[in-house]
């Protein structure tokens, strides 16, 4: 329960750094919950299509960094399977991206919100090193939970809505339904992992 408690505060965290990008949250915002996550995307900050570009570099990026490290650490052969399937996915994402931007001629911006989700990143990386076995397969899921569930805040609360080029805002729309899939496969297999 403490592992699945710290996973939904830094769910909540990040949801509180992409909307206030970089701030710190107060601790009564990191414990208020779902109703904090829900109520962060509408005091959003618009980003630039270059800020976007980096933002979804860098959530990608990380995802690939979290699979990589639980091709090497995870137990659980479900578990393993799901880290693959993030790494080729979200590699897959980033280069379709990379794609797109080139062809737009956009060059992606660092801003506070992609510099805030590598910092947290790394914050999470350290806590996972520090398992093994079935805690680092329950802490590795708990974080994909969370993880995925922030990253669809922030497609649905600043990255789709600050979108002005019409092809990148469908490319955004577009690969949502996978983050979605990602996460309710995450949201199973926690299930079953918990259970074990």
């Amino acid at each position: 329960m403490k592992r699945a408690g710290k996973a939904r505060v830094l769910a909540t965290a990040l949801v509180v750094v992409i909307g206030a990008a970089c701030s710190e949250a107060p601790e009564e915002e990191a414990s208020a919950g779902p109703a904090a996550a829900e109520a962060a995307p509408s005091a959003q900050p618009a980003v630039t299509d270059a800020e976007i570009a980096a933002i979804v570099v860098a959530a990608n990026e990380i995802d690939v960094r979290y699979g990589e490290l639980a091709r090497e650490r995870a137990t659980d052969p479900a578990v393993k399977q799901f880290a693959e399937t993030m790494i080729t996915d979200h590699t897959a994402v980033n280069e379709s991206a990379v794609e797109l931007v080139t062809r737009l001629g956009v060059t992606p911006e660092e801003s506070d919100v992609s510099r805030s989700l590598e910092a947290s990143a790394a914050e999470t990386r350290q806590s996972l090193e520090t398992k093994s076995g079935a805690e680092f397969d329950q802490a590795y899921i708990d974080n994909e939970v969370a993880y995925h569930q922030t990253v669809l805040d922030a497609l649905d609360g600043l990255l789709i809505p600050s979108a002005t080029n019409a092809e990148l805002k469908q490319t955004l729309v577009g690969v949502r339904p996978a983050f979605e899939a990602h996460l309710e496969h995450a949201k199973a297999l926690q299930q079953t992992v918990r259970g074990s």
